[in-house]
């Protein structure tokens, strides 16, 4: 009997286990963003970016510091007198003194790197950010067309018993029968379709997200309407002081300033301190040393330094205008998201207001058929009238949110 009821025990802890592993994963819109912030690829692709750029400012500075090289070799020769083998050593010293402030540049300009590298991050945030709201919104609408769908369906069908009931008594003709059989079948097409257009919804949520495409999602948000205080002028004005993407361009105009003097620099001498030591055995002695200054100034390089400066100065020129493109397409961004923003506000009033005048017209359709003196066209007319209205709202909902996060992202706001 003992025995029996531990069985049964275990069975229960099993079944327990199993249910709080298929418990669904609920989801505020703040909670996915901090999910997929943590665990997206594009995030971990910023970061090595930039940590690729602080080593490239490390490789940057060696450039001012010595370098030491041990050499070491081994001679054999036979002749008529015997075999002989000698065996060379030498350790080098080289000391870069000046070289037109070429290693100088390179460092600033790897410096500047690192900042656009760090901003890419910013802005890999600021575009996960964007898309996950997106995507949830888009699950969101997919959730509530389905509730709307699987409405009209529930409508069509008590309306068709309805009409049955009244064919059955002759005060109908079949055709208003066969009419309303038509339209419950096109309203099951588009619950199926609204069904579907959920559960890809929900996938591209998962995949953001990196979760795997058959985790249950249960969405504890719904769409809201908070009107936006801010002006365009002052979205405009966020945008040119916190967008990463003109800060990065401005950065790289700056790398290409330096890569002008880079170039110019090979018009300059170069100094350098070396020192060296030879011994022929495996342990070094007192002696063979030697230790020197030696300057190089390359007066005539047939044209390789004019050309390389040539080059920089077009690619300053290159950096300068795409600088001037990224602020021109940022205020295009911001001015888009602002006037969608504004025209989904819009619409939320007027689809707010068709939406309950569409539910009264059906009521009245409704009861008009079922006291003998309204139509089933009527009847058909009001509930596909009050289906579109219900969309419209739905539609208005996303795109005012959606619009809204664009604008967030438009102006640059910081993502943790």
């Amino acid at each position: 009997m003992k025995r029996k009821i531990a069985v049964f025990a275990a069975g229960l802890m099993l079944i327990n286990q199993a249910s709080l592993f298929a418990a669904p994963l609920e989801l505020t819109l703040s909670d996915s963003i901090a999910i997929a912030l943590k665990e997206n690829a594009s995030i971990t692709i910023a970061q090595a970016d930039k940590e690729r750029s602080e080593w490239g400012v490390n490789e940057a500075q060696t450039g001012k510091l010595p370098t030491l090289s041990l050499g070491s070799s081994y001679n054999w020769a036979e002749s008529q007198a015997g075999s002989d083998g000698s065996l060379n050593n030498s350790l080098r010293m080289n000391w870069q003194l000046y070289n037109g402030g070429r290693t100088d540049r390179q460092v600033e300009q790897a410096k500047e790197g690192v900042l656009v590298s760090e901003l890419g991050i910013q802005k890999a945030k600021q575009q996960l950010k964007l898309d996950v709201t997106t995507a949830y919104f888009n699950v969101l609408q997919a959730q509530n067309m389905v509730n709307v769908n699987q409405e009209t369906v529930n409508n069509f069908k008590q309306h068709l018993q309805i009409v049955e009931e009244k064919f059955k008594v002759g005060v109908v003709a079949k055709s208003d029968v066969l009419r309303s059989e038509v339209e419950l079948a096109n309203a099951e097409q588009n619950l199926i379709k609204s069904e579907n257009g959920y559960d890809v919804a929900v996938a591209t949520l998962l995949n953001i997200m990196d979760r795997t495409s058959e985790t249950e999602v249960v969405l504890k948000d719904d769409f809201g309407y908070e009107k936006s205080t801010i002006s365009l002028d002052e979205s405009l004005v966020l945008a040119r002081k916190n967008r990463p993407d003109i800060t990065q361009s401005e950065a790289n105009v700056r790398i290409a300033e330096q890569g002008v003097a880079i170039a110019e620099s090979g018009n300059s001498p170069t100094v350098s301190l070396s020192a060296s030591k030879g011994w022929n055995d495996v342990v070094p002695d007192n002696g063979n040393w030697s230790a020197g200054v030696s300057a190089n100034w390359n007066i005539f390089d047939a044209g390789l330094t004019k050309s390389k400066v040539r080059q920089a100065d077009a690619s300053l020129v290159k950096a300068k205008e795409q600088a001037k493109q990224v602020s021109d397409s940022v205020a295009l961004e911001v001015r888009q998201a602002y006037l969608n923003m504004l025209e989904g506000e819009k619409r939320i009033q007027t689809t707010d207001v068709a939406s309950q005048k569409a539910q009264e017209d059906m009521f009245i359709a409704q009861e008009k058929y079922r006291a003998g003196v309204g139509t089933n066209l009527d009847v058909i007319d009001a509930q596909l009238a009050l289906t579109q209205a219900r969309t419209n709202r739905i539609q208005a909902l996303y795109d005012f949110n959606v619009s809204k996060a664009k604008l967030d992202k438009a102006v640059g706001n910081m993502v943790q």
